[in-house]
């Protein structure tokens, strides 16, 4: 199976259709007024498509076990064809249009299976899905335009002792949401020395700042007392999403200090120093973080 767990819990929906073709006006009559042999197809079908979309995980191989938290199965009749929509809601961290498709196509075997006795030319055809929601596929914030520095605190890859991942780490996911690398420097962890680049970097024009390292608990961690005086406005649910995130991988996410805020129109953005928490803390915000240029170009959430 897929490895989904860098991915959020968000709320996924699709929504699938199959249609079900019968020979006569007789079969259709049957069916609208309950006159099948087996039973009230709408009500049978309806229940088995149900079963269908939470048990796709038993039956697709590389489907992932999800909570189905809504699940809805309408019919509609036209001439001799009865179109059979299911839409399936989740909140987690892969969608749900197998899951809506697979109960799709169970309703409509179903339908097959109770109305084979009265009609021997039944056709199942065009199972598809119509639509689907949630994701990051959803999310159409782009970095393009957006210029980055990333700054490295660290006393030990200062002084050519350790190699830095964690920045370059941050550089990659930069690059995938198509923000330009403008800079990219490794500095001690000096309160002056970290200010003394974050005001360069904004009198240059960057748009976003990434500082990775210095939000721990050592005496030499000095990231968040460093910026956090520099900002005109912080945004706490931005560290809030980054330390939930890693607390649902290691028990001591809880330990870290990120902080993100403006000065002015730029963005900054400090980070843990492990290359591991670096990338799972871009995971957790990017690119829904990349909204905040929208907004301050004017656009509405």
């Amino acid at each position: 199976m897929v490895n989904i767990t860098h991915k959020n819990n968000t709320l996924r929906k699709a929504i699938a259709e199959a249609v079900l073709s019968v020979s006569s006006q007789e079969t259709i009559d049957a069916i609208v007024n309950n006159k099948v042999p087996k039973g009230n197809v709408f009500e049978m079908s309806k229940t088995a498509g149900l079963f269908g979309a939470k048990k796709t995980s038993d039956i697709i191989p590389d489907c992932h076990p999800l909570p189905v938290e809504y699940a809805s199965i309408q019919f509609e009749i036209r001439n001799l064809e009865v179109y059979i929509t299911s839409e399936i809601h989740t909140i987690y961290k892969t969608g749900v249009e197998v899951e809506a498709m697979h109960s799709a196509s169970v309703v409509a075997l179903t339908m097959y299976d109770m109305l084979k006795p009265i009609d021997k030319n039944i056709e199942i055809k065009n199972i598809r899905l119509i639509e689907k929601k949630g994701g990051k596929s959803d999310i159409k914030d782009s970095g393009e335009g957006i210029n980055a520095s990333v700054i490295v605190c660290s006393d030990s890859i200062f002084a050519g002792k350790k190699e830095d991942k964690a920045g370059k780490a941050i550089i990659s996911s930069l690059e995938k949401n198509n923000v330009t690398i403008n800079d990219y420097v490794i500095i001690p962890d000096e309160i002056l020395d970290i200010q003394n680049k974050i005001k360069s970097d904004v009198e240059n024009g960057i748009g976003l700042i990434m500082i990775t390292g210095g939000t721990g608990l050592s005496k030499r961690d000095v990231t968040p007392e460093a910026v956090r005086p520099l900002l005109d406005r912080e945004i706490p649910g931005v560290a809030e999403a980054i330390r939930s995130y890693g607390q649902l991988r290691t028990p001591y996410s809880m330990l870290s200090r990120s902080v993100a805020g403006m000065i002015g129109d730029t963005l900054v953005i400090a980070l843990p120093g492990s290359t591991k928490g670096a990338e799972e803390s871009m995971d957790a915000v990017f690119p829904g973080i990349l909204h905040i240029y929208k907004i301050l170009n004017g656009g509405k959430h």
